[in-house]
């Protein structure tokens, strides 16, 4: 994992034109469900943050390229546990995996657009909030008010400390 890291950052050093299409997809990777077990993509992108000012690489186009990567990541997995709701909680879709999936629709039918709000920061919520609001039928308006505020911050929030700490180094 720590090679794909250090290849990853190698890569948008030497390519910082390519940065903000890596970065959805990190973003997207990081957000769709239990892809972002597979991809490190929260250690690549405080990474690709410390980058940036090194680079001369700008802050909001990146950003925006995180935000809408983790927009895009748990739309499409709330979109397809929509509409695959039945298959999900048979034996064999999520079913070997109901105590997380009883956990999450508990989660969200308790807290709703909150939860789907601040499960984007807690990485073992991260995977399984989308697919609840999914399979609890979360009227749509509400899960992308969630799923876009929550992506603004959480962008922010993942390419900031990098960012700040390494401006604040080179000056």
């Amino acid at each position: 994992m720590n090679n794909l890291v250090a290849l990853t950052i190698s890569f948008i050093r030497d390519h910082a034109a390519l940065g903000s299409a890596v970065v959805f997809l990190l973003a997207f990777c990081e957000s769709f469900a239990f892809i972002s077990l597979l991809v490190p993509a929260t250690g690549i992108l405080l990474g690709v943050g410390s980058l940036m000012p090194v680079l001369g690489i700008k802050f909001w186009p990146i950003w925006a390229a995180a935000a809408l990567g983790a927009i895009a990541g748990d739309w499409l997995a709330y979109d397809l546990s929509l509409r695959g709701r039945a298959y999900l909680v048979t034996r064999r879709g999520l079913a070997g995996h109901s105590k997380w999936l009883t956990r999450g629709t508990e989660f969200v039918a308790r807290w709703g657009m909150l939860a789907v709000f601040a499960g984007r920061f807690f990485g073992p919520l991260r995977a399984i909030v989308p697919i609840a609001a999914g399979i609890c039928m979360m009227p749509w308006l509400k899960f992308q008010i969630a799923n876009i505020a929550s992506a603004l911050l959480w962008a922010g929030a993942v390419l900031s400390p990098g960012f700040v700490a390494s401006h604040w180094l080179i000056g």
